[in-house]
């Protein structure tokens, strides 16, 4: 059955054709692309080899470099190529397969091993009490666009049909010798094959006042119920954070009538996805929606007694505010592979095949590093949890990651940003066209399209994503003349030089 992507939120379809709409964020049709998830693993894997997780260089030895004789990526980096014999079981030795996490990648590991082994045992832990839902839907659930009901992924009698175990628990440790998993209840789950999908955390800046009660987060979905029962018409809400997350908030509690402002440490909005002017078009089309936008601020301190009563910021501005939401960014559940030994950079380094340096070990999700990338996006963590699903159940799948591409409605503002957005150094070139409320940015260096932006207008995206993602030449794309006939004539005349 093939995958379609949603451009927008992440979601993916699988069907023969894409939905009329997208059921998460209600994206149209043409929102969605076809999405390959999973290939076998065609070549023969050799033992004795460690791969380079930043520039793939194989290193034949009993260990890891001290560091990459290619990139001088460190040691931690490198994680073992398994051979067909120790890494990919019989299904007959798989009886146990354990995931901890429940979010997309967790729950799309879990249906992924029973497709490929029928008759394992399949437990899928999660902290929290609910249902896997989907996380992308909260601030939609904020807004009042959704009702709970709506936001789980599954329900119980699907659980029940599929015979995958649903339990609601704490890993405090793992026994990797033994195969074990501890839970804080002081029960114990022994495993053949474990997949860690345990996500990641908010990062909370060390403020001083962080701790105040009305400061919180929004990650889960009792962090959603939690503000939920603090909304009131009028509420001053203070959201630290102008990245996707804080503008997606900021947004849907401004829609239930709080008084929103949002304070954002860079000089403009989105700085992740858009160049500055773009940033900037979006603050002022916020400023116009009603939403009071502060950027280039940082914080020094959230004040109040036992509640916060502001935020005091380095300028020394005092904002009035009743609550505040902070979402400066996530950091990867990484504690328990480090206390049980498995290899640790940023995130749990896995190869290709989403085995740590334990080949009993998987992880996917926000808390697997692959390649020295941390990926921290649902379509990442649905297509990695596919193929440690399928591997911890005896395949031999391969994830060869994602095209950094992203489809962004924020507010009812249709925004685009594909590939390299911020050059490194000179031999990438930007050229920004913009009109009214209208605006785009291309990347180019040596020829090629390598990065693209569009604000207001994203019709040209699906063309652009192409060119980008195929690595070839300007001119070997007739069709960009049509939506920028500039970019084309000058990057003709340089190659007439």
């Amino acid at each position: 059955m093939k995958k379609w992507k949603c451009e927008v939120c992440g979601y993916i379809h699988s069907g023969d054709a894409s939905p009329s709409s997208c059921p998460i964020c209600g994206a149209e049709e043409d929102c969605f692309s076809p999405f390959e998830i999973t290939s076998e693993h065609k070549d023969p894997v050799v033992t004795g080899l460690w791969r380079c997780g930043v520039c793939n260089y194989l290193h034949s030895a009993a260990e890891t470099p001290a560091i990459c004789l290619v990139c001088s990526a460190t040691g931690s980096l490198f994680a073992p190529v398994h051979a067909l014999d120790s890494s990919v079981r019989q299904l007959d030795d798989i009886h146990r397969i354990v995931i901890l996490g429940a979010g997309i990648a967790g729950l799309t590991a879990a249906t992924e091993a029973r497709q490929q082994a029928p008759h394992a045992d399949i437990t899928l832990v999660s902290r929290e009490e609910s249902l896997p839902y989907y996380r992308l839907n909260l601030t939609r659930f904020l807004a009042g666009d959704v009702e709970e009901e709506e936001l789980y992924m599954q329900s119980r009698q699907w659980f029940e049909e599929q015979r995958i175990v649903c339990l609601s628990a704490e890993a405090t440790s793992l026994d990797r010798e033994q195969r074990i998993v501890h839970l804080r209840s002081g029960e114990e789950i022994g495993y053949d094959r474990l997949v860690l999908t345990n996500g990641s955390h908010p990062f909370i800046p060390p403020f001083p006042g962080a701790t105040r009660d009305g400061v919180t987060v929004l990650r889960t979905l009792e962090d959603a119920r939690a503000i939920q029962r603090r909304l009131a018409k009028g509420i001053q809400v203070v959201c630290i954070g102008g990245g996707l997350l804080g503008l997606e908030t900021a947004g849907a509690l401004s829609r239930q009538g709080a008084v929103v402002t949002v304070v954002e440490g860079f000089s403009s909005l989105l700085p992740r996805q858009l160049p500055p002017r773009a940033g900037n078009l979006l603050q002022k089309r916020l400023e116009v929606q009603g939403l009071t936008v502060f950027c280039g601020e940082t914080v020094q301190e959230l004040v109040g007694d036992e509640s916060v009563r502001g935020v005091l910021l380095e300028s020394g501005r005092r904002l009035a505010a009743d609550l505040v939401v902070i979402t400066a960014g996530v950091r990867p559940n990484s504690y328990l592979a480090r206390l049980a030994g498995l290899t640790v950079h940023r995130g749990i380094v896995v190869d290709d095949r989403m085995f740590s340096s334990d080949p009993s070990v998987l992880a996917a999700g926000d808390v697997a590093e692959h390649r020295g990338t941390l990926y921290g996006i649902w379509p990442a963590g649905y297509a990695q949890g596919s193929v440690a699903g399928r591997n911890a159940a005896g395949g031999s799948a391969v994830f060869s990651g994602l095209a950094p591409s992203t489809r962004i409605k924020v507010l009812d503002i249709d925004l685009f940003s594909c590939g390299l957005i911020h050059p490194e150094d000179a031999s990438t070139s930007m050229h920004e066209f913009g009109k009214d409320d209208v605006y785009s940015a291309l990347f180019c260096r040596d020829g090629q399209l390598v990065g693209a932006v569009l604000y207001g207008d994203t019709s040209g995206a699906g063309t652009l994503k192409d060119i980008i993602e195929s690595g070839r030449q300007l001119s070997e794309f007739p069709e960009l003349a049509d939506l920028f006939p500039q970019i084309v004539s000058l990057h003709r005349e340089k190659a007439s030089l």
